[in-house]
């Protein structure tokens, strides 16, 4: 697909839903693996995402089900499309020349996202790890949401044509 005509909100949402997109996959990856190192379950942590609705004791939930996990993965997935939008309107207006400015783009969206997250977003609506992680695990988490989020806009940028 090629969106290299004006058509600058549609490559926005593009890159946006394919950058979410493996952010949330790479995220979610993250989260099972630092789960199990932790001795919790693989999917606890995508779980605890569904606290907005089951409350706390989604974090204890330790198998797989539609209640918690798929309404915790479609809870973690949309918040990570949510972040990507501000990640691919800064993208295209600072046109980031090299990796290494793309990724340091990806890590101060996603330190904002942690910061909003666990600094001013109600309990009842924040991503839940808390409940099931680390501090540690978290901070890795978020930086693995940055590798998917450079990733992604490479993939995004492949995807819908290139930004001249």
């Amino acid at each position: 697909m090629d969106l290299r005509a004006n058509n600058e909100p549609a490559r926005l949402m593009v890159g946006a839903l394919v950058s979410g997109t493996v952010a949330s996959l790479v995220s979610a990856a993250a989260l099972a693996v630092l789960a199990r190192a932790e001795g919790k379950g693989a999917v606890q942590p995508v779980n605890a995402t569904s606290h907005w609705l089951h409350g706390k004791e989604a974090a204890r939930y330790r198998g797989a089900d539609a209640g918690h996990t798929l309404v915790g993965f479609a809870t973690h997935f949309a918040s990570a499309v949510f972040w990507a939008l501000p990640f691919e309107f800064w993208r295209s207006r600072r046109r980031p020349s090299t990796a290494g400015a793309l990724l340091a783009g990806a890590c101060v969206t996603s330190a904002v996202a942690a910061a909003i997250d666990y600094g001013v977003t109600p309990k009842r609506l924040t991503p839940g790890w808390e409940l099931v992680l680390s501090k540690h695990s978290m901070v890795v988490t978020y930086a693995a949401l940055a590798l998917g989020l450079a990733s992604g806009a490479k993939l995004a940028q492949a995807l819908v044509g290139h930004r001249d």
